[in-house]
């Protein structure tokens, strides 16, 4: 249920640009948030990438936008990882660049853009043209900016050792007339003020906490037999990919000391693009361990519907009303959408103490089962002491809800989406 809140100001064409809105990537999650609590604000959203499956009469189509582009690709393994480039490669990149400022232009000039949101195109560099694209852009039209920034090029290693270090310093992030930078968390907020002298709005992951969640209906009643596990099981979800930043050792870990047959572990998410090492020190962990460990990625979803072997797939959305525990063992997370899905679903978590969540989350008063990268007799004892007691879930859950809708809520996100857009536009908006 969403709640229209009327604008002073005129309604604004607001332009969403990124290399991808497609899928349940964070970047595509969020930005679609976005568009919903703006459009309940009055406001009409457009949205550009290079690859996308948004409505088509909304929605500007550019392939080269797109950082898994064959060509874009292929540069892109040239500029990251060594220190020099050739003229032929900068060559390259302008080319790109100089196609893809058309398609901005074509892109504003379309649906008559007002307002530019580039999502995180402006912050990693995983398509250096596209992001000088879209700083040129800016610098040419005018077009105020709010520049929402998921994850910056120091956070990641690899892309340290730069042969675009000139580029970098340019655009991601450049520093602009009429834009304003948001981040998700304070340690992004620190460290763009004192690498780029930048001021930022933090504006963390949301969720709508104003709108219940979704229980069981007809057609997710039957999921735990779909998969294999009975009504007295317990249900440990890890929802995430299987990559090596997740940490889901320390989840298979847990479920061993658990030392109850009980105890079934189930990963939603398939592996990721980071190679195939992890998943097979992952699957010697679980044969070591002895424990039922389910990867159900092909009966989870965008949406439902059916699988290639005629069997019903599912929506994250469906899966965690049946979960009894939900492990978020991650090593390193921009925010932390798991978690609040967690919450939201009044489901107890498991969580290491990655450092977003020491600075940002912790202090907020969560109750949650906390781990520092090792699963200690403490962290066992208290586990099974939460799946045992559903007096202590409940409450749990109550108090877990209730920060949710205060502190990570549409209502959150509005508030400070319309401050920044007041500090474009002036008050009346």
């Amino acid at each position: 249920m969403s709640t229209v809140i009327q604008i002073a100001g005129p309604a604004k064409h607001i332009g969403f640009i990124s290399t991808r809105f497609c899928g349940t990537d964070g970047v595509t999650l969020e930005a679609r948030k976005w568009a919903q609590i703006l459009q309940d604000m009055g406001h009409s959203c457009f949205w550009m990438a290079g690859l996308l499956d948004g409505p088509p009469e909304n929605s500007h189509h550019a392939p080269l936008a797109f950082f898994g582009h064959p060509r874009v690709a292929q540069l892109q393994e040239k500029l990251f990882g060594v220190t020099s480039r050739t003229r032929a490669i900068t060559d390259d990149i302008q080319d790109i660049k100089e196609q893809l400022k058309n398609e901005l232009y074509r892109f504003i000039e379309k649906f008559q853009i007002e307002v530019l949101i580039p999502e995180n195109i402006l912050s990693i560099p995983m398509h250096v043209p596209m992001g000088l694209a879209m700083t040129e852009v800016i610098a040419e039209t005018g077009l105020p900016t709010i520049a929402h920034h998921h994850d910056f090029a120091w956070e990641r290693e690899r892309f340290v050792v730069s042969a675009v270090n000139d580029y970098l310093r340019a655009a991601f992030p450049g520093a602009m007339p009429r834009t304003e930078h948001v981040v998700i968390n304070s340690m992004a907020q620190k460290e763009l003020a004192r690498r780029c002298s930048l001021p930022s709005a933090i504006i963390p992951n949301v969720l709508d906490f104003e709108t219940p969640p979704p229980g069981f209906d007809d057609y997710t009643r039957d999921l735990r037999q779909e998969i294999g596990l009975r009504d007295d099981d317990w249900f440990i979800l890890q929802p995430t990919r299987v990559v090596q930043r997740k940490g889901i050792e320390h989840a298979v870990e847990l479920v061993r000391r658990l030392k109850d047959p009980r105890a079934k572990l189930v990963v939603s998410h398939p592996a990721g693009d980071e190679g195939s090492a992890y998943m097979a020190m992952l699957n010697d962990r679980i044969a070591d361990a002895g424990i039922d460990v389910r990867f159900i990625a092909d009966r989870v979803g965008e949406t439902r519907g059916i699988n290639a072997e005629g069997r019903k797939v599912y929506t994250l959305m469906d899966v965690y009303p049946h979960a009894d525990l939900v492990t978020y063992p991650s090593h390193y997370e921009g925010f932390g959408n798991a978690f609040l899905e967690a919450i939201y679903f009044g489901k107890p978590v498991v969580v290491n103490t990655y450092s977003v969540y020491a600075r940002d989350i912790d202090p907020l008063g969560f109750k949650t089962v906390e781990m520092s990268h090792l699963v200690t007799r403490e962290v066992v004892e208290q586990t099974r002491e939460v799946l045992s007691n559903a007096a202590l879930r409940q409450q749990w859950a109550k108090t877990n809800y209730d920060l949710g809708v205060k502190y990570f809520s549409y209502a959150v996100a509005r508030r400070k989406l319309a401050a920044r857009l007041a500090n474009i536009f002036g008050e009346g908006v």
